[in-house]
């Protein structure tokens, strides 16, 4: 349980690369999730194991939290594809619904995969309040999930901006 475990959340050992784990972590989910749009893999599918790696992340960070230096190591970099998943998702639903354009759900995963990077670095409120109080497998999840979330909500208001302009 414990190497399975590993690996799950070091994402097949993407957290071990170096300099920076989270964001290499965050380019390949990306491209997992491009590779999904263009190949037309059903958006049910794709939630369903966001929702079960959700579960399963938080389950194994509490558990293995004595296997890593600290409880948000930087090895650690699921919380990365389950907070790049929340734009993702979100356009991946969207797009499907007008078009089966991967150029133009490409470009909407570049600009989310900035956007979600911007956030986790920067980490404004709540996300810097839930990175430094909760210290647990939610706490490493959750500070990732806010940043998806604003990154999502930016975008999306950014697209309806320019729509109307």
């Amino acid at each position: 349980m414990n190497k399975l475990g590993r690996l799950f959340l070091t994402m097949m050992n993407i957290g071990l690369l170096r300099p920076f784990p989270g964001t290499i972590a965050s380019a390949t989910t990306s491209l997992y999730y491009v590779g999904c749009f263009h190949y037309n893999v059903s958006f049910k599918f794709l939630f369903t194991i966001f929702l079960l790696f959700s579960f399963l992340a938080v389950y194994l960070i509490n558990l293995l939290s004595d296997q890593f230096d600290e409880i948000d190591s930087k090895e650690i970099v699921i919380d990365e594809f389950l907070g790049q998943s929340i734009p993702l998702l979100f356009f991946y639903f969207l797009v499907n619904q007008v078009s089966s354009n991967t150029y133009l759900f490409f470009i909407l995963t570049i600009i989310s995969f900035i956007g979600f990077r911007f956030f986790d670095i920067i980490k404004p409120y709540p996300i810097n309040y839930v990175d430094k109080n909760m210290k647990n497998g939610l706490g490493v999840v959750l500070d990732d999930l806010i940043a998806g979330l604003y990154t999502t909500i930016i975008l999306y208001i950014s697209i309806i901006i320019y729509d109307k302009l």
